[in-house]
């Protein structure tokens, strides 16, 4: 199916999932400048317009570009991009997320040949797949991170290969079939506190992710490094950081990012606060002193950037190697 045949009726983005007004622990909304430090370069170098130029000619989509990653210029320029499969509608509606909610319509077969494709024509030595969630399909979206993975594996035998999951509504089956495939790192990222979650991720539940990623470290073993990431902004504290990195350690989580919330449009969940590069350094070293195998924390992380740096030392070693 070509670009132009591809028509998804759905709301517009102007009116995306969550609120910024409601009941007891509601965000306030806050209009502020933002601090020197979360300033980046727009993008337009050389590599980022073929690049996107290429991702689009092959009917692709990239969470840089559906979920306004500041980093989309610098990580293009390098020559790497997390690939977003499964459409770009979600059928849920977080209230940070700039990625637009709906009634899904997209099914391409030859996705995943295509997202292997483009990895192998980008050299890549580590590829980062993602989704949006597809809770209209059956297993919702597992074949297709399946055939993503079997497609590199099979173009592109030395790249790693990451997969950013939803969280399959913590069904077993079909987390049992991507894990089977063995991708060197399963990340799923539980994106805020446990508190925060009526407010920032309705549908989803806390604890549900964290045995997701139990479950998926248990299945994978050795062969499957544990990955998640969260945000700051939204207004939890520095106790409930370090509390919820101690509830991912006791659930089997090897690696962690922590970046900073920035607010995609107004009608989305404002920032109730920056927070300090200071305060990311303390949160690394809190998250080290727990247990984690490797530690990204800073105002600018997002969960895939520079992701084959962001690996325990063994992976990382691998990775390079392959390079």
């Amino acid at each position: 199916m070509s670009s132009t045949e591809r028509i998804h009726v759905t709301r517009s983005r102007a009116n995306p999932g969550g609120t910024a007004a409601g009941a007891e622990g509601t965000v306030p909304f806050r209009r502020a400048r933002k601090p020197p430090w979360l300033k980046v370069p727009a993008p337009g170098g050389p590599n980022y317009r073929r690049l996107k130029e290429k991702i689009g000619s092959d009917n692709l989509h990239t969470v840089c570009e559906e979920a306004n990653c500041p980093n989309v210029g610098e990580c293009w320029e390098r020559g790497t991009a997390t690939f977003m499969i499964l459409g770009d509608v979600c059928t849920r509606r977080c209230g940070f997320c700039n990625v637009q909610t709906g009634k899904p319509t997209w099914n391409d077969p030859l996705e995943p040949l295509r997202v292997a494709n483009q990895v192998k024509a980008m050299g890549l030595r580590h590829a980062v797949v993602t989704s949006v969630d597809r809770d209209d399909l059956p297993d919702y979206g597992a074949s297709a991170f399946v055939g993503v993975i079997r497609s590199i594996r099979m173009l592109a035998p030395e790249c790693k290969v990451e997969i950013l999951t939803p969280d399959f509504r913590g069904q077993e089956m079909p987390l049992a079939k991507v894990v089977h495939e063995r991708p060197d790192v399963f990340n799923h990222n539980v994106e805020t506190v446990p508190r925060l979650y009526p407010l920032a991720r309705r549908g989803s539940e806390f604890l549900r992710s964290a045995r997701v990623l139990r479950m998926a470290k248990e299945m994978g073993g050795d062969d499957v490094v544990t990955k998640s990431g969260l945000m700051v902004g939204l207004g939890e504290s520095f106790e409930e950081m370090v509390e919820t990195f101690g509830l991912l350690r006791e659930h089997d989580v090897q690696v962690l990012t922590v970046g900073q919330y920035l607010r995609p449009t107004e009608n989305h969940l404002p920032v109730v606060r920056y927070w300090h590069p200071d305060e990311f350094a303390a949160l690394e070293q809190a998250a080290y002193d727990l247990g984690f195998e490797s530690v990204a924390a800073g105002p600018l992380v997002r969960s895939s950037y520079h992701a084959d740096q962001n690996l325990p030392e063994g992976k990382r070693a691998e990775s390079l190697l392959a390079s």
